[in-house]
């Protein structure tokens, strides 16, 4: 991507444009261009990663089933692997210049990097709950309710970052969350025919799993936005850093969890071709959504996370054949696609850059 190796002020980015588009103002053509660049990504690679990570914990193999927590951790090292790779392009492929970035980025500013221990830490945990919550609860109680994020992301933007949002925007958080639940609300047969093969302790499990999600992916997520929109340093920086405090919890989550069952199997086992695309995908998620949020925001994450849903449901019902979709499917879709035009209707009278 055009973006790859940019910082925050030295890129088509102006400080003054960057304090703009927090405040919620019209942004440059080129920035506008990468914005909605990095959410076609997004939301090609959310589609991927819940359609193949579903599977991968459906899936019935012989052998142990491989753990949550370690692909949470190779996930984290992929990705600082790519990011290094994308900073040593930055500098014409040296190695001493990256390491000179290195050093005065990450090793010279410790109270900097520190900060980013605190998202880190959510980010990790919320990984580590998502796999929980796919496998305790059908996907259509997971994709619902875990729409929730967008509007604990509009609170903590609205009290975090200053903004304020126009009574459009209101409307289509509104207007999704209603179209959302419509698409992907369970049929009886469904409901009934899961609900079977799911015990309500396992299904209070998952629902928890998922509402504390809910709020981490809010709270990190504008925490993240704040020091990436503050910041002039390298994006790919930033996750570098991200990655390696991810690194350590993951590391203490699987000697935690799940230390007895790597000792009898080893840290890879059940591994195979869709765990490491699901590995893959989550890697560049972490990428995709740092970009989103420098060029975009969160909220509209949230858009490009409910367009990825109603794809997923479509993909589910051409090539896997186990979705019959409904009037009511339609009447959701529709609902998230006036939702996501109506949050992007700027109106001059809702435009203040104060807090609210």
């Amino acid at each position: 991507m055009s973006f790859t190796g940019t910082k925050l002020g030295h890129s088509s980015l102006s400080p003054v444009s960057v304090s703009i588009e927090a405040s919620g103002i019209s942004m440059s053509p080129t920035s506008s261009q990468l914005k909605y660049v990095s959410l076609g990504v997004l939301v090609l690679q959310t589609t991927s990663l819940v359609l193949t990570m579903r599977y991968s914990r459906t899936l019935h193999s012989e052998g142990p089933r491989y753990l949550a927590s370690s692909a949470v951790v190779c996930a984290e090292v992929l990705k600082i692997v790519v990011c290094l790779l994308l900073v040593l392009r930055n500098h014409s492929f040296s190695v001493r210049a990256l390491n000179r970035e290195i050093k005065e980025e990450i090793i010279n500013k410790p109270l900097l990097t520190l900060k980013l221990a605190i998202p880190s830490g959510i980010y990790t945990l919320q990984n580590n709950l998502l796999y929980v919550a796919l496998s305790n609860l059908d996907a259509a109680t997971y994709q619902v309710t875990y729409q929730l994020k967008i509007l604990t992301t509009a609170l903590f933007s609205v009290s975090m970052l200053g903004k304020r949002l126009g009574l459009y925007q209101w409307l289509s958080l509104l207007i999704l969350m209603a179209g959302i639940a419509l698409v992907q609300w369970p049929s009886e047969i469904t409901t009934n025919t899961q609900q079977k093969d799911l015990t309500a302790s396992s299904q209070l499990m998952g629902l928890l799993a998922v509402l504390v999600a809910c709020f981490s992916s809010g709270f990190a997520g504008v925490y993240f936005e704040k020091i990436l929109k503050e910041s002039k340093q390298s994006v790919w920086v930033r996750n570098i850093q991200l990655g390696l405090f991810g690194l350590i919890f993951g590391l203490g989550g699987v000697f935690v969890y799940d230390g007895e069952r790597v000792k009898e199997n080893g840290l890879f086992q059940g591994y195979n071709n869709v765990t490491w695309t699901v590995v893959s995908l989550q890697a560049l998620g972490g990428l995709v959504i740092a970009a989103v949020i420098k060029y975009a925001d969160n909220i509209l994450k949230g858009f490009a996370t409910s367009i990825s849903i109603i794809l997923s449901t479509l993909i589910s019902y051409f090539l896997l054949e186990d979705f019959d979709p409904t009037s009511v499917f339609f009447l959701g879709a529709m609902l998230v696609i006036a939702a996501t035009f109506l949050y992007g209707f700027e109106s001059t009278s809702a435009v203040n850059p104060s807090k609210v």
